[in-house]
């Protein structure tokens, strides 16, 4: 390669590459995002917002390659409304699931539940979800750049390198994805259990978006 097109050179590869792993199986706001949407709608729903993380989770990459995530960590009032908006997403989320998990048990005690949102529907959540994070941006800006070789083009480097990151994550949501969905199909039989999957689930989301709204901005 051309020093306009260097990359990190193999054993920083590797160094980065074994660190995005072991980040992207680390129990997280993002796998506990994709068990509680496959908790309360199958796996189809787990799949599909795990896909739709990983694209919220590009969105930073391109935007930190781009220079605009370190516009908005270096602003605490960007930092503060981006963080609001995505905890509030969330909350709001983890409401609607919730409600409608209850109103199916009141409706049917013993009955099947109503059919869940949709993968189309947890995709676009998944991508607002992981889009609004600023803890996502936090991380891309803060491990990226130490692999990246400063004798070629960084923006490229970066994009890459985010890129790979995004990958594993997204494979770790979807290993995730599957396994809640086995447990979820276990208790198929029995509606009110499922019921009360999705209640739990619809807590959890919840509580993300209340601990998303305690995160502080990075100190510069």
């Amino acid at each position: 390669m051309g020093p306009h097109t260097a990359m990190p050179d193999l054993p920083q590869l590797a160094l980065y590459l074994a660190a995005a792993l072991l980040l992207a199986i680390t129990p997280g706001p993002g796998l506990f995002y994709v068990a509680a949407r496959t908790l309360a709608g199958g796996r189809a729903e787990g799949v599909a917002s795990s896909l739709g993380t990983g694209l919220g989770g590009m969105v930073h990459v391109l935007a930190g390659g781009l220079g605009v995530s370190a516009i908005v960590l270096a602003s605490a009032e960007f930092f503060t409304a981006l963080k609001l908006a995505g905890a509030a997403y969330l909350v709001w989320i983890g409401l609607r699931t919730f409600r409608s998990a209850r109103r199916e048990a009141l409706a049917s005690p013993g009955g099947d539940a109503t059919p869940p949102a949709g993968p189309w529907r947890a995709f676009r959540e998944g991508v607002l979800i992981e889009a609004l994070n600023p803890k996502t941006a936090a991380f891309f800006l803060a491990l990226v750049p130490q692999f990246v070789n400063p004798g070629g083009r960084v923006a490229f480097q970066f994009v890459a390198l985010g890129f790979a990151s995004v990958a594993l994550n997204t494979l770790a949501d979807v290993a995730v994805a599957f396994a809640a969905g086995g447990i979820r199909d276990g208790a198929a039989a029995r509606p009110v259990l499922v019921r009360r999957l999705r209640e739990a689930s619809g807590g959890a989301m919840i509580a993300l978006g209340i601990g998303l709204a305690l995160v502080r901005r990075p100190a510069p």
